[in-house]
């Protein structure tokens, strides 16, 4: 009977060491959480529907930042720590990258696109959403398309893919467009509503988003032929295959249970904070076909 004890408890203390979750086997971002009991995520205040301030001006919200929590929940339970703690710590489009790549956040879900230039230096998750970058003008405007913006100014948010998009098109098409680059979309919108800008570029979704707060969103709508289909993504430092699996566990259970459908119409078909305007923003083929087969890939990849 002594020997059959002994047995087990070798048995037990083995199977202990070879746990993926044991802190001593534990590395990178995973070592890091697990030690301080704390996980730190990055958040935007704008980008409406997807991570922004809505209800309370200290507290995220959105379709993204609803992901991220399922990834806490996963990360309590890889790691075992029923209690893990959650930091906000606020990011900008041009401080995202940086911020992930130096510790300062765990990990990011906002509106970030994964393409192959972000690749280099961030990892990314399974897509979250599938966008196509277009342009919001007002209903009486003459701009109905990107050809219509030669001579004009144009306004998008700084360190974007559409700031990188619109400059391209600029240079090679000699369009002659005074491209404004605001520090955030809510800046960018408030140049168009003040006529500093007959257009505002920008993914769809997101374009959806600054229309539904405006004063008086019938005014606005979306057009032009997109530029590109970006998927978004949560960055997270690269290199870390064992957070990435975590991160990417949490998110395709989210799309397999169904629950992402919950998800989707609570941000995108119902009311949303503050004000309770509905964005009416239906869930695209492209998106649909995401969670189906969920991909690492950014769009130019597929």
């Amino acid at each position: 009977m002594r020997i059959t004890t002994s047995v087990l408890g070798a048995a037990m203390a083995a199977s202990l060491i070879c746990s993926p979750a044991f802190a001593d086997e534990l590395t990178g971002t995973l070592k890091k959480i697990k030690e301080s009991g704390v996980v730190t995520l990055g958040h935007r205040d704008s980008s409406i529907p997807f991570s922004y301030y809505g209800s309370n001006p200290q507290q995220p919200e959105g379709y993204s930042h609803d992901l991220q929590l399922k990834v806490v929940e996963e990360l309590k339970k890889e790691l075992n720590l029923p209690e893990l703690k959650v930091r906000y710590n606020l990011i900008t489009s041009q401080t995202r990258i940086p911020l992930v790549q130096n510790g300062t956040v765990d990990f990011e879900c906002g509106s970030t696109t994964n393409n192959v230039e972000r690749q280099r230096q961030v990892d990314f998750s399974v897509g979250i959403f599938e966008v196509g970058t277009r342009l919001l003008t007002r209903t009486s405007s003459p701009i109905k398309d990107f050809p219509d913006l030669k001579g004009k100014n144009v306004v998008t948010t700084a360190g974007t893919t559409s700031e990188r998009l619109l400059k391209i098109m600029n240079a090679e098409k000699k369009m002659g467009m005074n491209v404004i680059s605001a520090k955030d979309h809510g800046e960018a919108f408030l140049m168009l509503e003040s006529n500093r800008a007959v257009a505002f570029m920008m993914d769809d979704a997101l374009l959806a988003g600054e229309m539904a707060k405006a004063k008086k969103p019938a005014d606005w709508h979306i057009v032009g032929e997109p530029q590109s289909f970006e998927i978004y993504g949560c960055m997270m430092r690269k290199g870390d295959a064992d957070f990435k699996r975590v991160v990417d566990k949490a998110i395709s259970d989210t799309f397999a249970s169904g629950e992402i459908n919950d998800i989707y119409n609570k941000w995108f078909q119902q009311p949303v904070p503050p004000k309770g305007l509905n964005l009416n923003f239906p869930m695209s083929e492209q998106l649909k076909k995401l969670i189906a087969n969920p991909t690492d890939k950014s769009a130019e990849q597929i």
